[in-house]
């Protein structure tokens, strides 16, 4: 049964030994102990979104849960690129699973330093473009509702980079199709397909907003059909690998985002009530495809669209 998947690149591509990655933010760097399972079996590890300088994060709350799902607004908190660098980096070289670190910049000149300074980092394979985060001040989604913005992003990452760039897309669009081709004329090797839908709750009994900072990015199995259209939408508007992400828990969730064109998937939000999720979603997959008699995943990628075509 072969799993292996590739995300080809305009510089050089990235193979992953199986689709199944972790979403940024919710895996942290990977380093932390007690998942339940071996982070060298997965596909690749997405870190948590890397800024140039640290950042402290929102204030408390800032995540509540919600019917089928949760939001969160922990305001990119994370020690800044030069310490992961210095200790984060060292760790990643001891490892066979690839490594994607996601960046944010709150400029678009920010965006192409933080590319650069990952430029031959240990076992950095890619480069996560977070242009899609409801939770970022300054960057974030406000680069990623505008083709324009988000292509000047693109530009300044792939020009400071010989590494993939995954571009992670906002849902909080009118047109996602029209983001998705202007970050793929601009460079973008891959695309990933969606961050949260921003969203918020209220406390009826203080009468205001649960989360400190009112908004949030709603993430969880409530947002699955969703992604999943939007993944299919953007499938067949451009021609580049396409990871998806949004609800994923179980391998036949993976199953439907790859019939639905993704290449890979990412797990998220399930792994803060199960751990073991991403691998658990991995022998899903392939309890899927030994049912099925598929020998290779790569069959499945894309196949609802021929189906429906």
């Amino acid at each position: 049964m072969n799993l292996q998947v590739e995300l080809p690149g305009r510089k050089q591509s990235l193979l992953l030994p199986n689709p199944i990655m972790t979403a940024s933010g919710t895996f942290s760097f990977g380093l932390e102990k007690g998942h339940g399972f071996n982070v060298q079996d997965l596909g690749a590890v997405v870190t948590k979104t890397v800024t140039l300088r640290p950042r402290a994060g929102s204030a408390q709350p800032r995540t509540a849960e919600t019917p089928a799902g949760m939001l969160n607004a922990i305001g990119l908190q994370n020690p800044g690129v030069a310490t992961i660098l210095r200790d984060f980096a060292p760790k990643w070289a001891r490892w066979r699973v690839p490594v994607v670190v996601s960046i944010l910049g709150a400029t678009v000149d920010e965006y192409g330093r933080l590319a650069e300074r990952l430029e031959g980092a240990p076992n950095v394979s890619a480069i996560e473009v977070n242009i899609s985060s409801p939770n970022a001040t300054r960057g974030g989604m406000e680069f990623g509702q505008d083709p324009e913005t988000a292509a000047a992003v693109t530009a300044a990452v792939v020009q400071h980079t010989t590494l993939p760039a995954i571009v992670k897309l906002t849902p909080n669009v009118t047109d996602i199709t029209a983001i998705a081709r202007a970050v793929v004329e601009a460079g973008a090797d891959a695309l990933c397909v969606i961050n949260t839908l921003q969203a918020m709750a209220i406390d009826t009994e203080s009468r205001r907003p649960v989360i400190a900072s009112t908004f949030a990015g709603l993430s969880g199995p409530a947002i699955k059909p969703v992604a999943l259209r939007m993944v299919y939408q953007v499938a067949g508007a451009v021609d580049v690998p396409i990871v998806g992400c949004g609800g994923i828990t179980t391998g036949e969730d993976a199953v439907e985002f790859l019939l639905a064109g993704a290449t890979a998937v990412q797990v998220g939000t399930a792994t803060f009530v199960n751990p073991s999720a991403p691998m658990d979603v991995l022998e899903g997959l392939r309890a899927f495809m030994a049912k099925h008699g598929i020998d290779d995943v790569n069959e499945l990628i894309g196949a609802a669209h021929s189906a429906s075509g």
